[in-house]
């Protein structure tokens, strides 16, 4: 795990920005199985930017959409490029659910429990990277995850 603790927050940002780049924006062969990964679109907002904050922070206001930085998805940062490439075969779940909200592809390691949730586009062979996150507490939340996984598609979209 990234050693972002000791760091004041603009260290950390940096730091963890330049992860970011070099894993996500700078990585020209950024993709899930041949199908390309883009940031979703962002009303007025850079769009990288925005998935950045995704990946390291969560929300705390649901009604105002506020994030604050978040430990345990920043210290795994780096942990979304490996699991793209699919550098990991053990105890991996990869596997498209079709949620109220569309089809989703999830790659789930059930050994550190962390999930990649990713958007198929609808028009193109591409994805959206909507989230990456480390499934903390009970054990009811990673049932949720196993509960998705009994309900998925036949194919990985």
């Amino acid at each position: 795990m990234l050693d972002v603790a000791a760091m004041n927050e603009s260290q950390r940002r940096n730091s963890l920005r330049g992860v970011f780049d070099r894993d996500v924006t700078a990585n020209p062969a950024f993709s899930f199985r041949t199908k390309r990964i883009n940031p979703t679109p962002a009303d007025g907002q850079d769009a990288m930017d925005r998935l950045f904050k995704h990946l390291t922070a969560v929300i705390t206001d649901k009604a105002t959409s506020i994030r604050t930085f978040d430990m345990p998805r920043s210290v795994r940062l780096h942990w979304i490029k490996h699991h793209i490439d699919e550098n990991k075969q053990n105890n991996m779940l990869v596997f498209s659910v079709d949620e109220p909200v569309g089809v989703r592809t999830y790659i789930y390691d059930k050994d550190e429990f962390y999930v990649i949730v990713l958007e198929p586009m609808r028009r193109k062979n591409e994805y959206y990277l909507l989230t990456a996150y480390y499934l903390c507490g009970k054990d009811k939340v990673r049932d949720k995850m196993m509960k998705k996984y009994k309900r998925r598609l036949a194919d990985v979209v």
